[in-house]
């Protein structure tokens, strides 16, 4: 579970953003321990404080990925949930790799999402920040790494929005023709 942009993908657990009714993934807190492969559901203030960390977040990579300086505030909000989660100190072996051990018994958001803090303070801390990018279909806005050879990935994946705009394309050049 130890990866850069697994911050990101707990921002899109709510998708769609640029719609009028965005899709959200985690409904209950039991979706959240599901999500974070936790032991148990956190409580209810603990699921809401979650999703104002998923927030946090999205808000603070969104402002990376359109060039501009993220909020104070979401900043502060990141270093906060920082100095309350649990610290790196067990490293433990995985099936193929090593990862950082987390105790997620508690049920605290802070416990439940260590992982995608510490992502999230890796990412901003990398040199990959100029590798966070939205999706540029307005009514998607998926964050993500662009990874891509070129460095000039612009869809969250070519099979949906990226195919969108080339059938929307091709649509609009078929009707003028």
């Amino acid at each position: 579970m130890n990866r850069p942009d697994l911050c990101l993908d707990f921002a899109n657990t709510r998708y769609w953003r640029g719609q009028d009714s965005p899709t959200e993934t985690l409904k209950t807190p039991a979706d959240l321990a599901a999500w974070a492969k936790a032991p148990k559901p956190p409580a209810p203030k603990e699921f809401e404080r979650a999703l104002e960390l998923r927030e946090t977040i999205h808000r603070l990579f969104d402002a990376v990925a359109q060039g501009k300086a993220p909020a104070a505030r979401d900043f502060e909000g990141l270093n906060a949930a920082l100095a309350g989660a649990p610290a790196r100190t067990v490293l433990k072996r995985g099936k193929e790799t090593f990862d950082w051990e987390v105790d997620m018994r508690s049920g605290t958001a802070l416990a439940l999402l260590a992982p995608v803090l510490w992502s999230a303070g890796d990412l901003l801390a990398s040199g990959k920040l100029d590798k966070v990018r939205r999706c540029a279909n307005p009514e998607c806005l998926y964050l993500f790494l662009d990874e891509s050879r070129a460095g000039k990935r612009r869809w969250c994946t070519m099979s949906s929005c990226g195919n969108r705009a080339k059938a929307r394309r091709h649509y609009h050049k078929a009707k003028q023709a």
